[in-house]
């Protein structure tokens, strides 16, 4: 697997589309094909300063000679057979379009017109967006949720036993893990539940790209059993932004011509040789320096997370909760405070950290601040974050002392008790189809045409094709007042509302 050197090829420390690409680009060709900069010689003066000279001379099309054309296997088919091969994998997809293009391409592949899948429900939109695509019907697993935080965990096998055995026959499962905060769920029990119903288990793993590269870190989802599985390696791993990996383990559960197919269908014809080139050279490095940069990050962070649990007020989220419910491992590259000892909201102390530091966090909700690092984080910005954080909590902690601060006054308690199992319309019929905007208390009994989450805590609570309650509204107005943003809505401020006509 991923953590053992015996299973990492001698062409690990090698980069070949990388080092095809910059053959090509550095070395004077004379170009008469796309793009129209020439190599950076056409461009605006400002892009050229902005990005260099290099970024503009590697920046080359498909079907160039001795890069992705030429005598099998060409460097690019190299590349993802490298990146497979680190990961443990059968077959690997480089993606130009995020984890977003991989869902989609999932949804095509195993979710056709008609064909019912299990998805959690706090999965990313782009899963709904891609059934959307595909004409598929899902029916909803909820995760575990802690109440306290307001933090969505992720689904244990029981549940998702409970909900396989319901509804069925399923194509396939999709689960996440890790979340949004480092909480890795039981995906080996997943799978053996899964795999039991004869039902592939997909996970995505967008934020856990890193997995099975260090000891102290989670096993990647193929070693624990999964049959394909998400990488959004520009996250933590470091390739450039909205670069991704598709991986499929050789288990025979998924049909990798499908996936193939739907990946060409959803890729740009166009794909930018500067975000694959980043996945190749990312790979490399995890592979052949990933458990010591790794181990670096990993000893900073827990010197990081010793310090912020001293300052008054603040408390970390972490380790201990292995065990809870939804909760079988953790990312030490995910520091998440819980600020509400100190008397103010996750927003107060990011906006002030912004303000006084220009330090800017991942995500921040009423209760937490989350704090997202790199397999190669810079270690000392990571030192000093605790004054940094210690300074602005005593700056901006009211002058009568710290009342703690509930998770989401008035919010929590209003959390639907039952988010449905399944859309009264298919996803692709409600999204499709004639919709009006309403005033959100004139949408109540109708179907909902948009998707829509209140961050915190991030749990979908509105899909297309489900149908809008007085529960829901209430549910989703009391976020807006509590300071959450909605994502998805197409009017933020939740006056109005989407339905089928």
């Amino acid at each position: 697997m991923a953590s053992d050197a015996a299973a990492r090829p001698a062409e690990q420390p090698t980069a070949p589309y990388l080092e095809a690409v910059t053959a090509y680009g550095l070395r004077g060709s004379t170009r008469f094909h796309v793009p129209g900069h020439k190599g950076g010689g056409g461009a605006d003066p400002g892009l050229r300063s902005a990005l260099g000279e290099a970024a503009l001379l590697l920046d080359v099309p498909q079907d160039i000679e001795g890069i992705d054309v030429g005598p099998d296997p060409t460097p690019y088919q190299r590349a993802e057979r490298l990146a497979a091969e680190a990961y443990g994998a059968a077959r690997c997809w480089f993606l130009t379009n995020g984890a977003t293009q991989g869902n989609h391409a999932l949804c095509l592949a195993l979710a056709g017109p008609g064909t019912r899948v299990l998805l959690q429900r706090n999965s990313h939109a782009s899963m709904i967006d891609g059934l959307v695509l595909s004409g598929g019907l899902p029916r909803f697993v909820s995760p575990e949720y802690d109440l306290e935080l307001g933090i969505a965990h992720g689904v244990t096998p029981e549940a998702l036993e409970r909900a396989l055995a319901t509804g069925g026959p399923y194509a396939a499962a999709f689960i996440v893990s890790p979340t949004y905060y480092g909480m890795a769920a039981d995906v080996q029990g997943c799978a053996e539940v899964a795999h039991r119903a004869g039902v592939p288990l997909i996970v995505d793993c967008a934020w856990g790209a890193h997995f099975g590269f260090h000891a102290a870190l989670p096993r990647s989802p193929l070693e624990l059993g999964a049959d394909a599985m998400l990488a959004s390696t520009h996250k933590i791993v470091g390739s450039l932004t909205q670069s991704a990996m598709l991986l499929v383990a050789d288990t025979g559960r998924v049909d990798v011509g499908a996936i193939e197919r739907a990946v060409r269908l959803v890729r740009s014809t166009s794909p930018n040789a500067l975000l694959m080139a980043s996945l190749d050279a990312a790979r490399r490095q995890l592979a052949v320096h990933g458990e010591l940069l790794l181990d670096r990050t990993i000893h900073a962070a827990a010197r990081a997370r010793e310090a912020i649990s001293r300052i008054p007020g603040c408390a970390i989220v972490g380790e201990q909760w292995i065990g809870r419910p939804g909760v079988a491992g953790w990312d030490p590259l995910r520091i998440v405070i819980d600020v509400r000892g100190t008397g103010v909201t996750g927003y107060r102390v990011a906006s002030a950290l912004r303000a006084s530091y220009d330090i800017h966090v991942e995500l921040a909700t009423h209760a937490t601040v989350v704090l997202v690092l790199g397999i190669g984080q810079p270690v000392e910005p990571l030192d000093r974050v605790a004054h940094d954080l210690a300074e602005t909590v005593r700056r901006i902690t009211p002058a009568e002392g710290a009342a703690t601060v509930a998770a989401d006054p008035g919010v929590l308690a209003q959390l639907p008790a039952e988010l449905g199992p399944e859309p009264v319309v298919p996803p692709r019929d409600a999204f499709l189809g004639r919709s009006e905007a309403v005033a959100v208390s004139e949408a109540i009994g109708r179907v909902s045409t948009e998707a829509v989450a209140g961050y915190p805590p991030g749990v979908p609570t509105l899909l297309p094709g489900e149908l809008v309650t007085a529960e829901v509204v209430s549910y989703l107005q009391a976020l807006v007042a509590a300071g959450a943003r909605l994502h998805g809505a197409a009017d933020p401020t939740f006056r109005t509302l989407r339905v089928l006509v």
